[in-house]
């Protein structure tokens, strides 16, 4: 390779590298700084060292957030990931109809939170919502989705298995579409079943994809906001706040920048690990079955 085929490789990707260390570097090490400070939203700045994060582990409200948060990734990344693994299994097809459905599920991941929410309001408000009517119809008594500690959650994680279908439904879709027919033909001639079929040829193709739509969304369910805001304002008592709702009412509703910093410069940091994990360990299986 010449000089002149180095620089210009090097031109090429400058201005993502200028753009993404403007958008994501800079301002990464800008929070590291700010969080050593006691900062509000107008400016002033006062050195305190690690003291925001020794306050910050000491917090028992951000230990309740965090396990908020991990509990609705539990809940909602394996379920998203099986649904829509199913959902792509059933409408790949080359059909009209499996085309509307697919444009039907994809449809909701197009609205924006605020719409989200206020139709599932209408879904789980306990006076007026639509199971409330449901259960009223029948005789029971309804469900408290909003306001009970025990549904708060549940509710949280449906609205956004909803919301979600779209995107990995698509990845499996592509997937799918990606795996040879021949392997298919040739397990109909050896007379394989389907659930030999699938667990022998479909899921071990689709291994990498599985893999991807579960780091996206571990990383997004990790950061899970608009809806715990809107649906409950992390209540009732914040047993329904996530770890950004926590640092969104420190820096927005205390005023506290700083303290609110170091707890986004955590949450990076757990992003970072646990995605980083779930790579090395997918990589670290595939080594072994090689």
């Amino acid at each position: 390779m010449t000089r002149h085929d180095r620089f210009g490789g090097f031109a090429f990707v400058l201005p993502f590298v200028g753009f993404y260390s403007f958008l994501l570097i800079l301002p990464f090490f800008m929070g590291l700084w700010i969080s050593l400070h006691r900062a509000d939203l107008f400016g002033a700045r006062k050195w305190v060292g690690l003291d925001n994060y020794v306050r910050l582990f000491g917090d028992p409200v951000f230990y309740q957030a965090m396990g908020t948060t991990f509990t609705l990734a539990l809940l909602i990344v394996p379920a998203l990931t099986v649904i829509t693994l199913l959902l792509a299994l059933a409408l790949n097809r080359a059909t009209r109809s499996a085309a509307i459905f697919r444009g039907l599920f994809f449809s909701s991941s197009v609205l924006s939170v605020t719409i989200v929410t206020l139709i599932w309001r209408f879904v789980l408000t306990p006076d007026a919502g639509l199971i409330a009517k449901v259960f009223t119809a029948v005789g029971l008594e309804p469900i408290p989705f909003l306001s009970h500690p025990d549904w708060t959650i549940p509710a949280i994680a449906i609205t956004t298995i909803w919301w979600g279908l779209g995107l990995p439904m698509m990845l499996f879709l592509a997937g799918l579409q990606q795996i040879p027919q021949d392997m298919y033909e040739a397990a109909a001639l050896d007379r394989a079943s389907r659930w030999t079929t699938f667990f022998r040829i479909t899921l071990p193709s689709l291994r990498r994809t599985t893999i991807l739509v579960v780091m996206l969304q571990t990383a997004a369910q990790l950061q899970i906001f608009g809806q715990a805001q809107l649906l409950t304002s992390g209540g009732p008592s914040g047993s329904s706040r996530p770890i950004v709702l926590y640092i969104y009412e420190i820096a927005f509703g205390r005023w506290e920048l700083g303290y609110a910093v170091a707890a986004a410069e955590v949450l990076f940091l757990l992003v970072l690990v646990l995605t980083l994990a779930q790579y090395w360990l997918s990589t670290r299986k595939e080594d072994a079955i090689r």
